[in-house]
């Protein structure tokens, strides 16, 4: 994952004698919240064509990062520590600034190329994403960000791993590390762990890993998921389920929602715009007015 992909321009029960009030379960309000955010992703579907077009760009100015990788020369990309230096800077101005209503975004490409424009607009984004970044990496550098005292903090990686060998449980371990340590570091923080997203039919993957992406079923990656989910339940954090919004009947990444089979399209960042949307107003904003 570590080119940067192409695009066009770039949310009772009640007793006869007392009424009583019973919490809805956690398993729920997870299914409540992943409806809704399935409902306003059919109509992102239907009306997205139109939204984009109306558009007057679809990919604004890119953060320092992306700016960063997206004018070097193919010869002269940046290498990891380069990456690593341009996102501490970027964390220290946030710890430093201490903006209102700050969100973290913490990840692999599919992170670090979310059009700046089609995230969330009521919030302050700090994207701390590297491309080609797996799960040992990420783990590595949550320290970056640690003084930065954010609303949410949104983790998606993962596919990486996958690609590279890794085998299930090793993620899995990392990701229960990753979350001992963000809730540790911000307390006050929700974090909300993301799925990985499946792939697409092996007939429109052009990705440059290829060979190694369709060595990866789509079952396996669905398996992950219910263990992440399980994991992340456990640990008190969030999880936020996008493989029923990207895949399709088959369980392959739907291909209007992906530049190559791997990496996302405009429609597919609508797709996850329409889901961050939904879940921060029931959970983040929820949370925030108690």
């Amino acid at each position: 994952m570590r080119t940067k992909p192409s695009h066009s321009n770039t949310r009772l029960k009640t007793r006869s004698i007392k009424p009583v009030s019973r919490p809805p379960s956690s398993g729920f309000l997870l299914s409540l919240i992943a409806n809704i955010i399935l409902g306003v992703t059919l109509l992102v579907w239907f009306f997205g064509e139109r939204y984009v077009d109306q558009s007057d760009s679809a990919f604004p100015e890119p953060s320092p990062a992306q700016a960063a990788s997206t004018h070097k020369p193919s010869s002269q990309r940046l290498n990891y520590d380069q990456w690593l230096e341009i996102l501490t800077k970027e964390a220290k101005a946030a710890a430093k600034n201490k903006p209102d209503r700050l969100m973290v975004l913490a990840g692999d490409s599919l992170s670090l190329w979310f059009p700046s424009n089609l995230l969330p607009s009521e919030y302050l984004w700090l994207n701390q994403a590297i491309s080609g970044e797996n799960s040992t990496g990420l783990l590595r550098r949550l320290k970056i960000f640690e003084k930065t005292n954010p609303q949410a903090i949104f983790v998606m990686v993962g596919i990486n791993d996958l690609m590279k060998g890794i085998s299930d449980q090793e993620l899995l371990d990392h990701y229960s590390q990753m979350l001992k340590d963000l809730r540790q570091t911000h307390p006050n923080s929700k974090i909300v762990m993301q799925s990985i997203l499946p792939h697409a039919d092996e007939s429109i993957v052009t990705a440059e890993s290829r060979q190694q992406l369709l060595k990866i079923s789509n079952d396996r990656i669905r398996t992950i998921n219910q263990k992440l989910a399980a994991i992340t339940q456990s640990a008190g954090a969030s999880y936020l389920d996008l493989q029923p919004m990207f895949a399709g009947e088959k369980g392959f990444l739907r291909p209007e929602l992906t530049t190559d089979g791997l990496h996302l399209s405009q429609q597919g960042y609508l797709v996850w715009r329409s889901a961050l949307e939904t879940f921060n107003q029931i959970t983040v904003e929820t949370r925030r007015s108690k």
